[in-house]
Order: structure tokens, then sequence, then C-alpha cells
């Protein structure tokens, strides 16, 4: 299993925990991922729900159950979609009080190129998602979950369409379709998350196989100051400051595309700490200037 996956995560566990916590700004893909995901790996939750308000919506809850195992989420680069991808279980965990594994297909399932390698291992990896899954089933309420995330999906699961696409390339997408099939007609608590930057260049028949499609979009100004200020409030800025700094990395004359999350995280914040760090307080003014002149990261343009 080493050369499919990467480290297993068993949830719950408090270092997701707060990783899911500090993912503010998402909160609506947040409610809407755990929904989704609660109801493919517990579908008990919404038969209890039919009964209780809508006892004879018998045709609409079947085919909501019906609908395979799958969820992609679709995004710019720093969007915060695989961070959330790789979070969600702990919330759901807590949330169905279940253990709830998360298997992160490894890139290197594309193998070396040997015919036949990279289906094998795809087929190996939907094979060991369904056999832990299978463990968990129950009658009732399901003893525990199991999500399957695919990260870089375009990597694997590329339109056959493509011209140019090898065959193997081709025998490893059929290998991925037959596996979401599989977990879905076992009708086992497992789940497959994809994230992708190329929606347009996966495959037809899995987006079309997709319980929900999620876009992931850069920050809006509101979403750009829930995460930047209490972070600068602890800094000694100011409301007015605070307001220069979210204006600033939203759209410019200039530019036409703000800052991601991840630009704000892990390179704004930290260069305005960086700045007064280690002979100084940090000083809201310079850090404004500061921030005039860091540069967000380009959207990613397919081709």
């Amino acid at each position: 299993m080493s050369s499919i996956f990467e480290q297993a995560i068993t949830y719950p566990d408090i270092d997701y925990r707060e990783r899911f916590h500090d993912l503010v700004g998402l909160e609506d893909y947040k409610q809407r991922l755990s929904k989704i995901l609660s109801l493919l790996i517990n579908p008990s939750g919404l038969e209890a729900w039919k009964n209780k308000f809508h006892p004879d919506a018998t045709t609409v809850i079947n085919s909501i159950l019906k609908r395979p195992p799958l969820i992609v989420l679709e995004g710019d680069v720093g969007s915060g979609k695989s961070e959330l991808a790789t979070t969600i279980g702990d919330y759901v965990a807590r949330e169905e009080k279940i253990d709830i594994t998360l298997l992160p297909l490894s890139l290197s399932s594309r193998g070396e190129g040997r015919v036949g390698q990279m289906t094998q291992l795809i087929s190996s990896a939907f094979e060991e998602t369904y056999n832990r899954a299978n463990r968990m089933k129950s009658d009732s309420r399901s003893r525990g979950a199991v999500i399957l995330l695919v990260d870089e999906a375009d990597a694997l699961a590329q339109s056959r369409e493509n011209s140019q696409m090898h065959h193997e390339d081709k025998a490893g997408v059929n290998a991925f379709i037959r596996g979401v099939d599989r977990l879905g007609n076992g009708k086992v608590p497992a789940a497959v998350i994809m994230c992708t930057n190329r929606l347009n260049s996966l495959d037809p028949a899995i987006t079309r196989r997709a319980a929900e499609i999620l876009k992931f979009r850069r920050p809006n100004a509101g979403q750009r100051r829930m995460v930047l200020e209490n972070p600068l409030k602890e800094l000694g800025f100011t409301s007015e400051q605070i307001d220069q700094i979210v204006k600033l990395t939203g759209v410019k004359e200039d530019r036409e595309y703000a800052f991601t999350y991840s630009d704000l995280l892990q390179r704004l914040l930290p260069s305005i700490v960086l700045q007064a760090f280690p002979t100084s307080k940090v000083n809201p003014e310079l850090a404004i200037k500061l921030t005039e002149t860091v540069k967000p990261t380009k959207p990613f343009i397919e081709m």
C-alpha cells in the first residue's frame, strides 16, 4: 500500500480539527461538503430526515442515495480546496460520531510507464478502499467510513477524448471509473474526493458521475477580511488600516485578480511579521506599503 497511498489519516484528530477551524472564509464550502459527505458515508441520516419531515418522498430520496460517491473540488491554485479536502473528515467524524480514514492517493500511482502498471495501481487503491469500507458497513448506521482523496486529479483522470492520450492512461481512467462505480454499487460507507484546477481536462464520464462539483474561487473582500482581521488586530492594526490591506489584496487597475487564501496566510501575513522581526514592533503603515509590493499568485490558465 505504500506505493499507492501517502500516509493514511484517521479522524477524529485534534491537529486536523484545528486546521479545519483555521479555514476561515470557506464556511459555505465547509457546510456543503460536510452535508454531501455525511449522506454518502451514512445515508441512514437522510432516511431519518425523510421519515420525520417527508415520509412520502421516496422517489427523490432514492435518486439522491443512488448518486455515485464522488465529489469534485475545482478551483484556482491556493483556493483552499486541498486543505479542506484533507481536513473535512475530522468534522464529519465528530458530527457522525464515527472514525473516518482518509487514504490520500499518491501521484506515484501513475506508475513508471510499464504496460498495465497504472491500471493495476488504481484498481488496487479502490480495492483497498472498498475492503476497508466494507468492514465498517452496517444494516443501519455505519460503524466508520473511508475517504479516498485524489489531489491533482487531472494527472490521473484526463479525458479519453484527447487524441494524444496514451493507451495506458486511457486504461487507467477506465479503472478509475470502475472503482467509483463499485463503491457506489456496493453501498459501502466510502466517498472519493477529487481536487483539480483543470476541470475541463477531466474525463466527461467522471464529471458526469460526480454527486457534486464545488467550484472554489479566490476570496472576495468580505472573505479576505475574515482571514486578515484577527491576525492584524493582534498586531495592533486599526479597522481602517485593515480595510486598506483588504482593498490592496483585491482586484486593482493593474491586476485583474485578487490574492488567494494561501497568498494571504502563507505569504502576506508572514512577510508583515518578518518585516519587523526581530528588532521592532510591526508598523501598520509600513505593512500597508509592503502589501503594495507583494505579488499574488497568477491564476491558472487552462490551455
